[in-house]
């Protein structure tokens, strides 16, 4: 699986921060010291020999010597402030001072007393700083689940491996699971799991308040390929993601609840006939075509129409095959 970008951001800028301080160092060593390979450190000094401060102009790029690089050493010449302490308005401070007490109250910190311990620092030096505005400041969150599941899930997400749940829908229907996960992420006052579900055999999404147990196991996680491109891997981050995607709205039949239950939505409206209404962001059209497609018995209607056509477009793709006349067998 590819790895995470905010891993990656961290060694690039404790590599820039490491060769101002060490001066010149070969790639082997380096690519030692940070736990990679030499091929993708050599990745990481291209990334950076074009990053650096607004403007983006040569003068503000970060720069190394080429002439070391052919040499398999690298020698930082211009780390374009990047090593230079942060300095903080008061406004950016009062904001981080929020996230970090947000983040204090989640699961996932509260179950690990090695992070927990550094955000308290943190906190605290940062709080110290700020003084009285810091003050001002009431962060408070919703429950996010048992601690021993979240503290499962944690530990599942860092080791990568899957994990075994029990869940319960909000129609106290309990089921047992085996789950491949992907990210922990908030949506309005909850928080969900983003992951792939063997049950399913498709990308699924669990209300973390909602699973009653949830067990780690030794099983690494796999990669889960795209039901179209046997080679091309499912993108997690747009399935799962919100942002200004467009909006969707699609009435259900009751039976088909289990949508509202799992995929991320932004809002449910029970109807008075049984039936059920959700809004959501169409981030991954291909994604929501099928599915629609999988549960049409149960589709009363979608809006706009445009989505609406697209899925009945490719359901009337998929049903021309089947007049087709076969190739008779000799």
């Amino acid at each position: 699986m590819a790895e995470r970008a905010d891993d990656r951001l961290l060694r690039l800028l404790g590599i820039v921060a490491y060769l101002d301080g060490a001066g010149p160092v070969s790639v082997a060593d380096l690519a030692r010291r940070f736990g990679t390979t030499p091929a993708q450190i050599q990745k990481d000094v291209d990334a950076l020999w074009v990053s650096g401060t607004p403007g983006y102009w040569p003068d503000d790029l970060i720069d190394f010597d080429a002439a070391s690089i052919d040499r398999g050493v690298v020698h930082l010449t211009e780390a374009r402030g990047m090593t230079r302490p942060l300095r903080l308005g008061t406004r950016e401070a009062v904001a981080l001072v929020a996230a970090l007490r947000a983040m204090k109250a989640t699961g996932a910190v509260q179950a690990d007393p090695a992070r927990s311990a550094v955000v308290q620092s943190a906190l605290r030096k940062l709080t110290a700083a700020t003084g009285e505005a810091a003050n001002a400041v009431d962060v408070r969150l919703a429950p996010g689940g048992d601690r021993q599941v979240v503290a499962a899930i944690t530990s599942a997400l860092t080791a990568r491996h899957r994990l075994r749940i029990r869940y319960v829908t909000s129609s106290d229907v309990v089921s047992e699971r085996e789950v491949d996960p992907v990210r922990l992420h908030t949506q309005d006052e909850f928080a969900y799991l983003a992951a792939w579900c063997y049950r399913a055999a498709a990308p699924r999404t669990f209300r973390v308040d909602r699973i009653l147990e949830a067990t780690e196991t030794d099983v690494p996680v796999q990669s889960h390929p795209g039901a179209g491109d046997p080679s091309a891997e499912i993108d997690f981050a747009a399935l799962f993601a919100g942002g200004s995607s467009p909006l969707a709205t699609i009435r259900f039949a009751p039976r088909a609840r289990w949508f509202a239950e799992e995929v991320p939505v932004e809002s449910v409206r029970n109807l008075p006939d049984g039936d059920f209404e959700v809004t959501l962001r169409v981030t991954n059209p291909g994604w929501l075509r099928s599915t629609l497609i999988q549960l049409a018995p149960y589709v009363r209607s979608v809006s706009p129409k445009s989505l609406a056509d697209d899925v009945a477009g490719a359901a009337g793709d998929a049903l021309a095959l089947y007049d087709t006349d076969p190739t008779p067998i000799r």
